[in-house]
């Protein structure tokens, strides 16, 4: 490749991204790097013992051929000796070795799994969730254990190749020359097959994330699956899956097959070389049978650790694919909790006489190009129940989404503020700090799997039983709760297992009012609920002394006559009308 060419190839970023990846592992590294040196050491001392060992095998067979007098007892306590070094310290090794993948493992899983919740909710549904646990599980974990092995690894193979050939130079140099001769030849032998194995492992890794992302939306959707009579359709489209998963896999397994034959054939080359080359050196005197054997030793240590570094290259390779999957989703846009303190002091301040929320002149369209709404206005107040209606798709779950920053405006001013009309008393601009001050009731089932208690205190970890039966009573969800055998400790299954859809919204209406936030939101909250038992939570809402702001949207003309305003989305407008109009 010309210079040009060379030049052309960096530009692309191909070796830049490279280093790259390397600098964002090490990062993690840096944190451990007491315990990875330790590690480290550990293992260039286990490659000393490995020469103490050819040491003493090399005495313990002159000893028994005549070829050097000394004492039998002691060269074999050595070699005990060396053997319970070397058992020790790959224990220790294997040992330390744990408990840092556990450490390191933790942490990258920690910290991504934190960058990915602060994600841009846009971007984050650009990815299947399958796909997202796929690359926050798999990925982590090579990312990890790269660190652990890589590295270190590396540096014990260039110590252990490095000790091992001083001492072959240092008895006899020509032995060192048939050793290195399997450094270049093992390198361009088996240079072709590493490329395909590469190859073969990335589709591997791709592959998994595509069956881990149909599994669980399988498994998720299965109630969907049985009512639309598509068992048979999802077994033979896992089937069908399964067979290319085998196909990858047994094509990987075929690779690495050919990579390991290469580099034992050339093994086997240097191994034989090596003992024709030492029997000529014995029968002409130049050694002692020890001394063969120690070179024998020692030379299937350097062709060893040659084969082992030259492996690493494609774990290399896979570590910094791993970590470039892991880093592409680290550098999606992040939501605003820059503020999150002063929206804290903002609610000690005012959430005693109620906070509200103005929108003003905004637009939304989604990444996919659709246009909700445009230079919309909307407005509501404490101790007002203020209603969002309009035809379905038309943007009313898109406001609530606005109001909470889950998505953005493309422009406009909106605020959550206090006080009324033009001049409020003080004002905050609506980001992904100010969801404190809001408590949700989305759309469907949104209670997790855990006790009706465990749901309840995920918004307020502090509440206490009575609390929660306050708010269960509320939401007219005590009269059930209450029958119970377990009461309020009762288990509630995955996606809301064992309830029906109208006990769970009352759950949820529950969990949103015990956390006593100036702003509720109720998207379609009463759509599962009797008139009756909807108007008695609406009523209870309202009822209550807390100067609440509550906003929702519904299709039931009965709760819009609860609204003491009412918005109609539609149209890509936002217009104020009469409530129950």
């Amino acid at each position: 490749m010309g210079k040009k060419g060379f030049l052309s190839k960096l530009n692309k970023g191909s070796i830049g991204s490279v280093f790259e990846c390397i600098r964002w592992i090490a990062g993690y590294g840096k944190k451990h790097v007491i315990s990875i040196a330790f590690y480290t050491i550990l293992g260039m001392s286990g490659a000393l013992v490995g020469i103490l060992s050819s040491l003493v095998s090399r005495d313990l067979v002159d000893i028994i051929t005549g070829h050097k007098t000394g004492e039998l007892i002691k060269t074999f306590l050595l070699m005990i000796g060396a053997q319970l070094a070397t058992v020790a310290v790959n224990n220790i090794s294997s040992y330390i070795s744990t408990m840092l993948s556990i450490k390191v493992e933790n942490d990258i899983k920690g910290d991504i799994y934190d960058q990915i919740m602060i994600t841009d909710w846009q971007e984050l549904t650009k990815f299947h969730s399958g796909y997202l646990t796929a690359r926050w599980s798999g990925d982590s974990s090579s990312v990890s254990n790269g660190i652990l092995n890589t590295f270190p690894n590396f540096f014990i193979y260039i110590f252990k190749f490095a000790s091992a050939f001083y001492m072959v130079v240092k008895y006899d140099w020509s032995f060192a020359v048939i050793a290195i001769c399997s450094v270049p030849l093992s390198f361009i032998v088996s240079r072709t097959n590493l490329k395909r194995m590469r190859k073969a492992n990335m589709n591997s890794m791709e592959f998994s994330a595509k069956m881990s992302s149909f599994t669980q939306e399988s498994f998720s959707n299965v109630q969907n699956v049985k009512a639309f009579d598509m068992i048979k359709l999802y077994c033979r489209k896992l089937r069908d899956l399964q067979k290319e998963n085998a196909d990858i896999r047994l094509n990987l397994q075929k690779v690495s097959i050919i990579n390991s034959i290469i580099l034992t054939l050339v093994t086997i080359l240097i191994t034989y070389s090596t003992y024709g080359w030492g029997i000529y050196k014995v029968w002409s005197g130049a050694i002692t049978y020890g001394t063969m054997t120690m070179f024998l030793t020692l030379t299937q240590t350097l062709s060893g650790t040659t084969n082992s570094l030259i492996n690493m290259v494609p774990s290399t390779v896979n570590l910094t694919n791993a970590a470039r999957r892991v880093m592409n989703l680290l550098e999606l846009p992040k939501e605003d909790y820059s503020q999150y303190e002063e929206v804290k002091e903002f609610r000690e301040r005012y959430g005693y006489k109620g906070i509200g929320v103005e929108i003003k002149h905004s637009s939304f369209t989604y990444l996919t190009g659709t246009e909700v709404f445009e230079n919309a206005d909307f407005c509501a107040y404490p101790r007002e129940v203020v209603g969002l209606v309009g035809p379905s798709g038309e943007g009313k779950t898109t406001m609530l989404r606005l109001i909470l920053s889950i998505i953005n405006a493309d422009d406009g001013d909106n605020n959550v503020v206090t006080g009324h009309g033009e001049n409020p008393e003080e004002k905050m601009r609506l980001t992904a700090s100010t969801r404190q001050l809001f408590a949700y009731v989305p759309q469907g089932n949104s209670m997790f799997p855990g006790t009706i208690a465990d749901n309840m205190r995920n918004v307020k970890e502090d509440a206490t039983d009575d609390e929660i039966i306050e708010a269960l009573k509320m939401a007219c969800a005590w009269d059930f709760v209450s029958r119970l055998p377990d009461g309020i400790n009762t288990e509630i299954k995955e996606r809301g297992g064992g309830f029906s859809e109208g006990q769970s919204q009352r759950l949820s209406i529950a969990r949103a009012l015990l956390r006593r936030s100036p702003i509720l939101l109720l998207d379609e909250a009463t759509s599962a609920l009797d008139m009756k038992t909807a108007e008695n939570v609406l009523n209870n809402i309202m009822q209550d002394s807390y100067p609440r702001t509550c906003i929702l949207t519904t299709h039931r003309p009965e709760v819009m006559d609860i609204c003491d305003r009412m918005y109609t989305v539609s149209n890509n407008a936002i217009t104020e009308g009469k409530a129950g109009a």
